[in-house]
């Protein structure tokens, strides 16, 4: 890389990372002015309220950088109108919660915006040397691959830093895939962009918290990472959809361990819980802090395994992200995120218990 491009890069992570940084002090007391607090109960880790609202200021650097940093076209006009609705959206639910149904409806416009105006499209898929062309399908396919990163990352966002913390490490990777591929387009900038306002906010978010993104926070980072997905998989940037994918792995299997977790149950899979990965590593007795750091080096592990596949070597990618998965895996089977095995304990130790316990007569 030379020395004008590391330049840019670095000006595309600091000033809206600066940004971010100092306006998030404004946007706690508005915060706290409209009642945009999180209330702790049960199901909650923090003890106290907190001000949400945070994802405006993680928006406010993206505009900023997008401002100095982008450039005007038909995607980028897309992109700008999807987020908005997302954030709004995410907003009123910071300030009144909103039903799920209702946040649905605007997740749903914003991944039509960016899929039929701005004509971002998933056309087709290329992994394990399987080649699938989506044709009409592609449509619908797109629009509920943008409603799931949506949810994935609406979902981990659980402990302070969290959700923070894996989209920063997920637009890193991107960015530095496109800067040693000379692909210097939009999903480049947007990466970069995003670098330095989730870094702008974690410095208030990572525990011990004064803020929390909300939901204004968590669908718009989980929306700009499918579209900057999309993006980069259709300027061949990336040379299979799975490098986004697997750098989410922690997310995603948390939201498919939650729905078959709940399945199982027979509960709504909108039932909330504590049960995620992170409340997993909690009850091992680890520190809020401790947690969130395990899961950002296991996030980073996908990550370095990213980009060997796609930078080095894609035989020694495979073995390194089949390794990952597998711990992924023995994971699941060791602790409760999927199976409740407390509870299955508790009732055959009741069980037994009837059945030896002497009959009453009479």
């Amino acid at each position: 890389m030379n020395q004008g491009l590391i330049l840019q890069i670095f000006s595309m992570i600091a000033i809206p990372c600066l940004f971010v940084a100092m306006t998030i002090p404004f946007i706690r007391k508005v915060a706290e002015h409209v009642g945009a607090l999180d209330i702790p109960n049960a199901r909650k880790v923090h003890t106290h309220p907190i001000p949400r609202l945070g994802g405006l200021g993680i928006y406010g650097g993206f505009l900023l950088g997008y401002m100095l940093f982008g450039s005007a076209t038909a995607q980028m006009n897309s992109i700008l109108i999807g987020s908005f609705v997302i954030v709004l959206v995410g907003v009123m639910d910071d300030i009144k919660p909103l039903k799920a149904s209702h946040k649905f409806v605007g997740q749903l416009i914003a991944a039509l915006i960016v899929v039929f105006y701005g004509g971002i499209l998933l056309k087709n898929i290329d992994a394990f040397h399987i080649y699938i062309d989506f044709g009409y399908f592609a449509y619908p396919i797109t629009i509920f691959f943008i409603l799931g990163c949506i949810n994935c990352i609406n979902l981990i966002d659980g402990l302070d830093g969290l959700a923070g913390g894996i989209s920063t490490i997920f637009f890193l990777t991107i960015g530095i895939i496109a800067a040693c591929k000379g692909e210097y387009g939009l999903a480049f900038v947007l990466s970069f962009i995003l670098v330095g306002s989730c870094l702008g906010f974690l410095f208030h978010n990572f525990y011990p918290a004064s803020i929390f993104m909300g939901d204004s926070g968590s669908m718009f980072l989980g929306f700009i990472i499918a579209v900057i997905t999309l993006l980069g998989f259709k300027n061949v940037m990336m040379t299979s959809i799975i490098v986004p994918l697997l750098l989410l792995t922690i997310p995603i299997s948390d939201t498919l361990f939650a729905i078959i977790r709940r399945k199982l149950k027979g509960e709504s899979i909108s039932t909330p819980d504590k049960m995620h990965i992170h409340h997993q590593l909690l009850r091992r007795h680890l520190s809020q802090r401790a947690t969130v750091l395990i899961i950002y080096l296991a996030t980073a592990l996908f990550a370095g395994a990213s980009l060997v596949y796609v930078l080095k070597d894609a035989k020694l990618g495979y073995i390194l992200y089949g390794i990952l998965l597998f711990c992924v895996l023995i994971f699941a089977l060791k602790t409760d995120v999927v199976f409740d095995h407390n509870h299955n304990d508790i009732s055959e130790k009741e069980e037994k218990k009837k059945k030896s316990s002497p009959k009453k007569k009479g």
